[in-house]
């Protein structure tokens, strides 16, 4: 296992990235993003009102607007980070020499996704401090804000490995890109417009239906509302008859996505090797 995560290829990959100076560039706007909106958020609600008092209701508003928000770059930036891992090293022509190191496919695979989440990681972890202005004025328990980091990380792997899959797959790097890419908008803004169409239809005619269920527990942004707002899903449970939890079905779901994700991607590293392998017990 140590091999697995103490490797040359997740050293060298790190190193790279850190190192840049447009890494650290994209952690600095990154958090100015969410500086701007959660002091201008405090600016609107205070600069009009008389008693210039901010609320912790206010202060929970502006927690889910800063998640949402964050979880929007997360979306955004996820594919980019991961979609040319490996058809970026093929286009280089070095994932040849790559595959002639004493490196497993597994542990390539593995390493180049890590490489790649911890830097997302270390964006959110940066962010933290934003969110101690939610403490200062209350209105959000600690628990909430825990619960909402575990759907980041969790949307970050998944999304991530559907990204090194696509990279492992598609030869070129900006098909790859864009794979995944509407991959990630089918799992955000497809998945919940279906569930809307699909709810507000089966509504009208008094009938339960699962479809619905379903599609809402693959989306990010329905599983942080009822993470925040719990009734606002209720209607998912009652339309669809199931009255399981949707973030437990999320956290489950993009589990097996991503183990299944991984699991093609070291398969399909070294799609010869099997091939060479029967040729010579054949011969």
């Amino acid at each position: 296992m140590k091999s697995l995560l103490i490797n040359p290829v997740l050293n060298k990959e790190i190193k790279l990235r850190f190192r840049s100076f447009k890494g650290f560039l994209g952690v600095f706007f990154y958090l100015l993003a969410l500086g701007i909106i959660a002091i201008g958020f405090i600016l609107v609600n205070t600069i009009y009102n008389a008693s210039a008092v901010f609320s912790p209701e206010q202060s929970r508003i502006m927690f889910s607007v800063l998640s949402f928000v964050q979880l929007v770059l997360i979306l955004f930036m996820t594919p980019g980070l991961t979609s040319g891992v490996i058809s970026g090293e093929r286009e280089r022509q070095t994932l040849n020499i790559l595959l002639t190191t004493p490196q497993s496919s597994t542990s390539i695979i593995l390493s180049k996704l890590i490489s790649s989440i911890s830097y997302l990681l270390l964006m959110i972890i940066a962010s933290m401090p934003l969110y101690s202005i939610v403490f200062l004025f209350g209105g959000v328990s600690p628990s909430l804000i825990f619960s909402t980091f575990s759907i980041y990380l969790v949307t970050m792997i998944t999304i991530g490995s559907l990204g090194v899959v696509f990279s492992t797959l598609i030869r070129k790097t900006i098909v790859a890109s864009i794979v995944t890419y509407g991959v990630a908008l089918f799992l955000s803004a497809g998945t919940a417009f279906l569930t809307i169409i699909i709810s507000e239809m089966f509504y009208y005619q008094n009938t339960t239906n699962i479809i619905s269920y379903f599609t809402a527990m693959v989306n990010p942004f329905i599983i942080l509302m009822s993470n925040f707002e719990p009734y606002m899903v209720e209607h998912i449970y009652q339309a669809s008859g199931i009255d399981f939890s949707l973030i437990t079905s999320f956290m489950l779901t993009y589990l097996v996505i991503t183990v299944l994700s991984l699991w093609i991607s070291i398969k399909k590293l070294r799609p010869k090797a099997k091939v060479d392998k029967g040729t010579v017990k054949n011969g």
